[in-house]
C-alpha cells in the first residue's frame, strides 16, 4: 500500500482538517522499525501495563492495518517488543502506534513494520488480559475510532475518518 505524504495530506484537505474528520496527532512519538512511512485502516486496543490483548490482535491477519494501542501513556513498562513486531510483520500489519513504550529496539529496527511509541523501556508488561479491543481510544491528543485510517511518515501522524487518495 503506497503511503501519502502527511504534509501533502494537510495541504490538500483543509476542509476535513477544519471539521475534525482529519486529525494530526501531537508530535510526541519516537520512530522505530524499517518502515518510516506507513498507512492503513486502524484496529484499536485499550490496555494498561498489560499486552495480552495486543498479542491477540497481532495474531490475526493484518491485511495492511495499523494497530493503535492506547496504553494510557504509561512509561513504567513496554507494551510491544521485538517478538510482537516480528509477529506483526509475518501477519501483514503495516504499522503500530503505541501510547506507551516499546522494548527490544534493536530487534524492532530490523523489521519492515513502522512503529511509533512514546519511548522505550526494558521492563515487560503484565499478562492478565485486561483491556478492550475495537473501542475508541485517546492517543496523541485525539480520539481515534476503530476502522478509521492512519497515515504516518517522517513529518507526523494523521488520522482520518475515511481513506484518503491522491
Amino acid at each position: 500500500m503506497s503511503c501519502l505524504a502527511t504534509a501533502d495530506i494537510c495541504d490538500t484537505n483543509i476542509s476535513p482538517l477544519s471539521s475534525g474528520d482529519l486529525r494530526i496527532l501531537h508530535p510526541v512519538f519516537q520512530k522505530y522499525g524499517q518502515s518510516q512511512a506507513f498507512s492503513g485502516p486502524i484496529a484499536t486496543v485499550k490496555v494498561f501495563e498489560d499486552n495480552v490483548l495486543v498479542k491477540q490482535l497481532l495474531e490475526t491477519k493484518g491485511e495492511g492495518r495499523v494497530l493503535v494501542i492506547d496504553g494510557r501513556g504509561s512509561m513504567r513498562c513496554a507494551l510491544v517488543g521485538g517478538k510482537l513486531v516480528q509477529l506483526a510483520q509475518r501477519m501483514g500489519w503495516s504499522g503500530i502506534v503505541v501510547n506507551g513504550c516499546v522494548r527490544d529496539v534493536d530487534e524492532i529496527n530490523l523489521c519492515q513494520v513502522g512503529v511509533r511509541a512514546l519511548g522505550s523501556h526494558p521492563l515487560r508488561p503484565g499478562k492478565k488480559g485486561w483491556g478492550e479491543k475495537h473501542v475508541g481510544v485517546y492517543v496523541g491528543g485525539s480520539f481515534i475510532g476503530d476502522g478509521e485510517w492512519l497515515y504516518a511518515d517522517n513529518d507526523g501522524v494523521i488520522v482520518s475518518k475515511f481513506q484518503l487518495s491522491i
